[in-house]
């Protein structure tokens, strides 16, 4: 299972939670970090990616196209990198019910 971090996030996340979520990346090394909703989106769904963001568009696309790429919305607002680590491991087994579920498309955390 892959997380792909959004621009909106700290590219830290990779390192701070491959103990956890070891295949993760963020959007700028990969090229992306300017790209449209739409090429982040692709590009998640070619390579099996959960999209993580606090952007509530990408919630809205998998509404709007289904899935994959499947979305986790962190609607917390401004928070640390040290926040966004903590609630990604504390909700790490609700992630990977997500990425196990068939028909469900977004988790979000308020």
């Amino acid at each position: 299972m892959k997380l792909l971090f959004d621009q909106n996030l700290s590219p830290r996340l990779v390192w701070r939670l491959a103990d956890v979520f070891p295949d993760s990346q963020h959007v700028f090394p990969l090229g992306l970090h300017y790209a449209s909703d739409e090429d982040v989106w692709r590009y998640a769904r070619d390579h099996a990616c959960i999209i993580v963001t606090k952007d509530i568009d990408f919630s809205e696309l998998s509404t709007l196209r289904g899935f994959p790429p499947k979305v986790i919305w962190l609607g917390v607002g401004n928070c640390t990198t040290g926040e966004a680590e903590a609630l990604l491991r504390r909700h790490q087994t609700a992630i990977r019910q997500l990425y196990a579920a068939p028909d469900t498309g977004t988790l979000v955390f308020p």
